[in-house]
């Protein structure tokens, strides 16, 4: 199939339908990509369309302009461009015979930044989305910045799109232009990491297409979905607080995948959540899926570290409250490299070689092999850490740690690393999880301030979201490091830091049996 733009552009379209629904009109359902239909994910389109075609959806796969085959020219991701294109499809799609006039969109990464950014331009007809692995805030939360701090899957991921990007077209859908078209494609290719570099504060180019900007921007009805293995786990908790459309969060141990097929297992059986979301947002009918909890996490039990994970043993649990919940407790750092319950004014010199880091695993996780985060004692010997006593019950962790640092700096600009960590009797340790800081964006990520060196601020900084259990009888530990490669690109000036107070905020929250899930 053919959608035509305005401007005359052809976008090419994948469509799988019911039989009967020229003469009786469903609700469509869109995923809009810059990967190729074709091959680049057929393979798990072909595990997920058809399953709500059979059940009376109308499930529509376009490749975006200048991707796959469709025509025109791609500038960069998620340009205003692509978003206004993506809704016209949605209208186009609503205005179709086969068509209710309902539509909803879901997809994975591209698809679900996508799916939130055209939903927040509100077309009439979007009444649904379904996103997975997604984020609300472009530069602080996607693969360019993290805290401010330059992230070298810049490289990776600028390399990747380029190689995808540069496909042809199929001569058999696109007949004898198919070498003119891929010529104009190649000539036009941008090298999208020089332009992300040009960007090193959040500026404008940034909030565009950052739905934090104006969450009430949403109308939509929003499922929320990610993984405790993938980079983008924070956006579900935080349209979950944010959204004031409906909108669930679910959030599992998997790495960067559709949850009905990725790994670690349990797997849970996402294509019947997402029709009872499709049922009742797009048809009316009432599936209950507005009354189930705001927030249902997968809270894994503490293991020993690995590079990979074909299972993680844990729980299914629910968050009726979401944000609300029991009081941080504070733990700070103490002399001796203790973690306490009591503040402690401590006199520590941190300076770590650039090779710390070297156990980070892959930042987006995306089974391609040992790609976790392994043994972390090798950071942790590069490293300032201090460790709490074995604790006397387990720990259930679920949320956001929050991290609050005094320090001096002997340079203008520097950064460092707060990593959470299970420390098992043998000494092993895991990383449960982690955050970065450019310490010169210690005040926000619009503006960089060089520090005053040899002066003495604060500076504060949230890790990544998280469920983990931590077995009685372990240690938890606060790793610091001002180096974290390969993560981090190193700053320009190796520098030594003293850190002389410290706290951490830990979102211990007990889950009793009442507040089990079961998928």
């Amino acid at each position: 199939m053919e959608i035509i733009l305005s401007d005359g552009c052809r976008l090419s379209a994948r469509v799988w339908m019911p039989i009967d629904a020229n003469t009786d009109p469903v609700p469509a359902i869109l995923e809009y990509l810059p990967y190729r239909k074709r091959d680049g994910t057929c393979a798990r389109d072909a595990l997920t369309h058809p399953y709500f075609a059979k059940r009376g959806y109308a499930c529509v796969r376009v490749d975006m302009r200048g991707n796959g085959d469709s025509q025109g020219l791609m500038e960069d991701e998620y340009t205003e461009q692509e978003l206004n294109d993506g809704v016209e499809v949605i209208n186009w799609l609503a205005a179709q015979d086969w068509c209710s006039g309902r539509v909803g969109m879901m997809g994975i990464s591209w698809g679900g930044f996508n799916s939130l950014q055209i939903a927040a331009l509100d077309p009439a007809p979007l009444k649904a989305i379904i996103t997975l692995c997604s984020t609300v805030d472009r530069y602080a939360d996607d693969i360019h910045y993290k805290g401010g701090c330059l992230l070298n899957e810049n490289l990776g991921w600028g390399s990747t799109m380029w190689a995808y990007s540069s496909r042809p077209p199929d001569p058999a859908l696109v007949g004898e232009s198919w070498r003119d078209m891929w010529l104009e494609r190649l000539n036009a290719q941008p090298f999208l990491p020089a332009t992300w570099l040009h960007h090193q504060q959040r500026d404008a180019y940034w909030q565009h297409g950052s739905v934090c900007e104006d969450f009430g921007a949403i109308t939509a009805a929003t499922l929320a979905v990610g993984g405790w293995g993938d980079s983008y786990k924070n956006a579900v908790p935080q349209l979950v607080e944010n959204l004031s459309s409906p909108v669930k969060g679910i959030v599992g141990p998997w790495v960067h995948k559709y949850p009905h097929f990725a790994v670690p297992e349990p797997r849970i059986g996402f294509l019947q959540e997402a029709l009872r979301w499709w049922d009742k947002w797009l048809k009316g009918i009432e599936t209950g899926v507005e009354n189930d909890p705001a927030y249902s996490v997968y809270l894994m039990d503490g293991v020993r570290p690995k590079t990979w994970y074909e299972s993680r043993a844990g729980r299914w649990i629910n968050e009726h409250d979401w944000p609300q919940g029991p009081t941080p407790k504070s733990m700070y750092l103490g002399q001796g490299n203790t973690l306490n319950t009591d503040p402690a004014q401590i006199n520590d010199i941190l300076s770590s070689p650039q090779t710390c880091g070297m156990s980070s695993g892959e930042y987006c996780a995306i089974w391609l092999g040992p790609e976790m985060p392994g043994d972390q004692r090798g950071d942790d010997a590069l490293s300032l850490c201090y460790d709490s006593e074995p604790i006397a019950e387990d720990c259930d962790i679920v949320g956001a740690a929050k991290v609050k640092l005094r320090l001096t700096s002997d340079t203008p600009d520097g950064q460092i690393a707060v990593r959470l960590n299970h420390i098992h009797p043998d000494g092993a340790s895991t990383r449960i999880t982690y955050g970065v800081l450019n310490l010169a964006q210690r005040d926000d990520h619009a503006n960089a301030n060089a520090l005053p060196i040899g002066q003495e601020i604060e500076v504060s900084l949230n890790l990544d979201h998280i469920a983990y259990r931590v077995p009685k009888g372990h240690k938890i530990r606060i790793a610091l490091s001002n180096a974290y490669w390969p993560l981090l690109w190193p700053m320009p000036d190796a520098s030594t830091l003293q850190i002389s107070q410290g706290e951490v905020q830990l979102p211990i929250s007990p889950h009793g049996a009442d507040d089990e899930r079961h998928f």
